[in-house]
């Protein structure tokens, strides 16, 4: 039988005093023994397990009836998983009939969820809804028609919001396409209220083009694709502001031009909250607890110092059908600059050309000393280097002409008399040689 919800319905509760199987129920021996088994009957078609772990520790490992075992990372094709820091998803098609198992840190207390049939419960926009209006909406999970509940189911499941534009003329949204707007969270934070109870909260963007759009809501993760569409109409902002410039902007006062349609809100109820920042870390709470009527003019604190400011905002209000409405008013700016200088005459005109000439002038003749004092310093320079360099050279002539002459006398007195000097000729008191 397809997609229906499993005849014995088994809640595995570790911890807790015992367990129900059908209409039967278990005592705490019983339920100890058990620890992570259950099962799963042989008319069920399709089963999704939502199993709570301790945070941090490794996805289940899975054991058939017939002893073999699925992991998070080999499984066959039928099956899906999901696995996060606090929890596994495993959707399974055709599961084998007997009792099942599962290995790992199973949360203490926790419940192994079976359910046949998944589904989103998305609460729709309201109609009106403003622009820039803060807005709390819920949505849910469902297994089985039942709220699905578990500790970091936050974390399994990805929720995504998107407007699409109808393209209506005359909208503003009429050349705007498809505009992720936010998300669902069950994290106790902003305007979730509780984590981990399965409701999750809205975090979605209004400040976008009023006009006509699908409201599309999609839970998915790597089990399951569920989608909500529902189309809305975002009005325009009920309030509009303008900021009214003083005549004279160091001694008048800016003015902030407010106009409510009273048409859409009702006036004795519609109170605003407003704060001026300006330069140098400036911040003016204007709060206007009451308006008698739908326009008027919120005079601003005397500002001196030059630069730029912003008007931030706030509304609180009742919609003529009775809802309770918070907007977010758009941010108003403007600069305090200093006034232009008076137009100069012709007189000072000639005065300040006249000086601007002088100034020019003096500094052409201090550019033209400056290049004149330090061509004559150069060549003056060069000069000084070229006579140090002819010098140098004059005794390094002098002084290898001293070693030359000093070195040909040196050789003279070495070499001894010439042949011409020798007297050959035979003394005469020599005796004759005999024969």
């Amino acid at each position: 039988m397809k997609n229906w919800l499993i005849s014995i319905s088994v809640t595995l509760m570790l911890g807790f005093a015992s367990i129900n199987v059908g209409a039967q129920v278990v005592d705490s021996t019983y339920a100890k023994a058990l620890k992570n088994r259950f099962r799963i009957d042989h008319m069920v078609d399709e089963v999704t397990l939502f199993i709570q772990r301790e945070y941090g520790s490794s996805p289940v490992i899975v054991v058939l009836p017939d002893g073999s075992k699925w992991y998070q990372s080999r499984h066959p094709e039928s099956v899906k998983w999901a696995d996060g820091l606090s929890g596994d998803i495993i959707s399974i098609k055709d599961p084998m009939p007997g009792p099942w198992q599962l290995l790992g840190q199973v949360a203490q207390g926790s419940t192994v969820e079976q359910v046949s049939k998944l589904n989103i419960d998305v609460q729709p926009l309201p109609q009106p809804v403003y622009q820039g209006e803060r807005l709390k909406i819920v949505a849910k999970l469902m297994g089985d028609e039942q709220r699905m509940r578990m500790p970091g189911l936050d974390y399994l499941v990805n929720w995504t919001v998107r407007f699409v534009s109808e393209h209506r003329p005359g909208d503003a949204n009429f050349a705007e396409g498809t505009l992720i707007v936010g998300s669902y969270r069950d994290n106790g934070e902003q305007f979730d209220e509780q984590p981990d109870d399965g409701v999750f909260t809205s975090e979605i963007n209004l400040t976008h083009p009023w006009g006509h759009y699908s409201f599309q809501v999609t839970a998915e993760n790597n089990i399951f694709n569920r989608e909500f569409r529902r189309n809305f109409v975002l009005s325009p902002m009920p309030i509009t502001l303008q900021i009214m410039e003083p005549d004279d902007h160091l001694n008048g006062r800016w003015q902030l031009q407010l106009a409510v349609d009273d048409s859409q809100l009702a006036l004795e109820t519609t109170h605003f909250e407003f704060e001026l920042v300006g330069p140098a870390g400036m911040r003016v709470n204007l709060p206007l607890q009451s308006i008698t009527q739908k326009t008027l003019e919120l005079q601003l604190p005397k500002v001196t110092e030059f630069g730029s400011y912003r008007i931030k905002g706030s509304a609180v209000s009742t919609t003529l059908s009775g809802r309770e409405v918070v907007l977010k008013l758009p941010e108003q700016f403007f600069n305090l600059v200093p006034p232009p200088a008076p137009t100069p005459t012709a007189e000072e005109l000639a005065a300040i050309a006249a000086q601007k000439a002088a100034i020019a002038e003096a500094k052409a003749k201090e550019d033209a000393l400056f290049w004149i004092m330090t061509i004559n310093g150069t060549l003056l320079i060069l000069g000084l280097i070229g006579l140090a360099v002819w010098r140098k050279r004059q005794n390094l002539h002098r002084a290898l002409a001293v070693t030359e002459a000093r070195l040909a006398q040196q050789r003279t007195q070495d070499i001894g008399p010439t042949l011409d000097e020798i007297d050959l000729s035979m003394p005469e008191d020599l005796p004759a040689n005999k024969p």
